[in-house]
């Protein structure tokens, strides 16, 4: 997908395709580490597109479009960290 296509979304869709492309994402890497897909080009394609989504996102939150910008998408958590 282009990030010219991507910025014509509103951050409603642009969210939602983002959590979309996270769980397809989360399966790619399970059927790879259980030796059923060799699909790389697939999987690299879909990390490229949720960049691409997420630069939007961060984008249109930084000029006020976005009222909040989805945050915990890493999986990494900083609770409990000083």
């Amino acid at each position: 997908m282009k990030a010219d296509k991507i910025r014509n979304m509103d951050a409603a869709d642009l969210q939602r395709q983002v959590q979309e492309a996270q769980e397809q994402l989360f399966r790619f890497r399970f059927q790879m580490g259980m030796g059923q897909m060799e699909g790389l080009k697939k999987y690299r394609a879909l990390k490229k597109d949720r960049a691409r989504m997420l630069t939007v996102l961060g984008e249109k939150g930084r000029n006020g479009e976005v009222p909040t910008v989805p945050t915990g998408t890493t999986g990494k958590s900083k609770a409990g960290k000083k």
